[in-house]
This record gives structure tokens, C-alpha cells and sequence, in this order.
């Protein structure tokens, strides 16, 4: 099983990550919406519905799966775990800062910053496990501490077993997952159980490398406004929401809102 790095750049990969974008700004300009100008009536009962946090997941796994897969692409796997996890603590401190009733405490940013570190110190040792047990493993495992916040571990479909309550305390059990039950964040990501998706996607990077899943022609599909928001989906990212409030509150000043 090898780990090379190819350090090739796939469009492919790039449009899946400019089409989650627009999917992410959408969503959280209806949050804004709702929660920031009190739009009501349908559209809250919508946002606060099932189809919408179904929306909300698909957009957070589809950003940690895809962080994952690209790590064996990359050959400064330590740089960008860096930079991003600098942009998420940027984000902590911008909104403690400015909206403190709206703070991001341990956001998606910090959880791949974080797991890109992890994957950097880890990736000889990790690389050497076969792509699809180390998938299936992952996978596992992320199943296992999906409810971890809530205090429970998931051994399989009807069999849950509680996780000792002393551990739910302080800063540093919340990052890891043991939420304390006065942590508040508007987006909170904490490292079990996502680094575990994170890893399910670079392991099936590798499963799909050995498989030659990288010659197919599908990987170069290139649609050039989509894949330019996926090469520069951090930037985007970060100014994304100060963007979007300027917008609704320019709209609401003028009546539309």
C-alpha cells in the first residue's frame, strides 16, 4: 500500500468543493434570516425542520470527507493544517470579539485545522493500513462516537453504552468531545467523532488510488466557476458571512427584509 504524495491537482475535487460552498452560503444566509433578522413563518418552520439540518450535515461531512481525501495529495500537510486551524481561531476571536452571543467556539474550521495536524504527525504510520480497512475502520469508529456529545457510544443499532459524565467538563473535554453542559457555540465541531470522517476520507483516497479510481476520466471534469470557488474555498469561507450580513442588512434597511 503505498502513500505517495502526488501533490496533482484534480478539478474534479475542486467542483464538489465550489458546489459545497454555494450550498454552505445558502445555508447560512438562511440562518442569518432566521436568526439575526427574525424572518418567521414558513420559512423558520422550515429552516427548523429535519430537511434542513439533513441540508446542514450534508454540507459539514461533504467539507471533512473531502479535507481527508485530499491529504495524500498534498505535500505540506503541515502548512495547511496550520494555516487552517490559525483561520478557525481567527474565526473564535472575531465573533467573541464583535457577536459574542453568536461565538464559534471549536468550529468546523478548528476540527480540520486540528485533524489536518493530526493526519501530518500520523500519515507514515496511518498510510501503511490498506485503504478499504482503513475506511471501514474509520467509518466505524465515527459511528461508534457519533453521540459522543450527548454521552453515549454507539456499539451497534440498539445497544448503546453511557460515557462516564466526569469527563464532560472544561475547555479541553469539550474540544475533544465530552461537551461541557455550559459550552455554548454556534458551530461546534469537536474532534471525536469528525476526525474519524476525516480519516474515512483519506483512506478512501488510498482504497481508490490502488483501485487506479485516479485515471478515470471523471476526476478532470473542470467546470471553471465552480472549481475557482473550490481553490479558494477558505478565503471564501472566512469572508463569506460578513458578506452576506452586509447584504440582508443593506436589504433591511431598505425595506425588502
Amino acid at each position: 500500500m503505498s502513500g505517495r504524495v502526488t501533490g496533482k491537482r484534480y478539478p474534479l475535487l475542486d467542483v464538489i468543493r465550489g458546489i459545497t460552498l454555494i450550498s454552505m452560503i445558502a445555508y447560512h444566509t438562511s440562518w442569518d434570516l432566521v436568526y439575526l433578522f427574525g424572518i418567521g413563518g414558513r420559512f423558520q418552520t422550515w429552516y427548523l425542520s429535519a430537511n434542513a439540518y439533513v441540508w446542514q450535515q450534508s454540507i459539514c461531512w461533504t467539507f471533512i470527507f473531502l479535507s481527508g481525501f485530499c491529504i495524500p495529495l498534498s505535500k505540506r500537510k503541515w502548512r495547511r493544517g496550520i494555516i487552517v486551524f490559525a483561520a478557525g481561531a481567527l474565526v473564535t476571536a472575531v465573533t467573541l470579539v464583535f457577536m459574542p452571543n453568536e461565538r464559534v467556539i471549536f468550529g468546523v474550521l478548528t476540527l480540520i485545522g486540528s485533524a489536518m495536524l493530526l493526519a501530518a504527525l500520523l500519515y507514515p504510520l496511518l498510510s501503511k493500513l490498506t485503504g478499504i480497512i482503513g475506511f471501514i475502520v474509520s467509518a466505524y469508529l465515527f459511528y461508534l462516537f457519533r453521540q459522543v456529545n450527548g454521552g453515549f457510544l454507539t456499539i451497534y443499532p440498539g445497544r448503546r453504552v453511557m460515557v462516564a459524565r466526569s469527563l464532560y467538563q472544561g475547555y479541553a473535554g469539550t474540544y475533544f468531545g465530552f461537551m461541557d453542559p455550559n459550552f455554548r457555540s454556534t458551530d461546534y465541531f469537536s474532534l471525536l467523532p469528525w476526525v474519524f470522517l476525516f480519516f474515512a476520507g483519506m483512506y478512501f483516497h488510498l482504497a481508490l488510488s490502488r483501485e487506479g479510481g485516479f485515471r478515470w476520466k471523471i476526476m478532470n471534469l473542470d467546470i471553471p466557476p465552480l472549481a475557482f470557488l473550490g481553490r479558494h474555498s477558505l478565503m471564501i469561507y472566512l469572508l463569506h458571512q460578513p458578506a452576506v450580513y452586509l447584504i440582508l442588512t443593506l436589504l433591511h434597511t431598505v425595506g425588502i427584509l
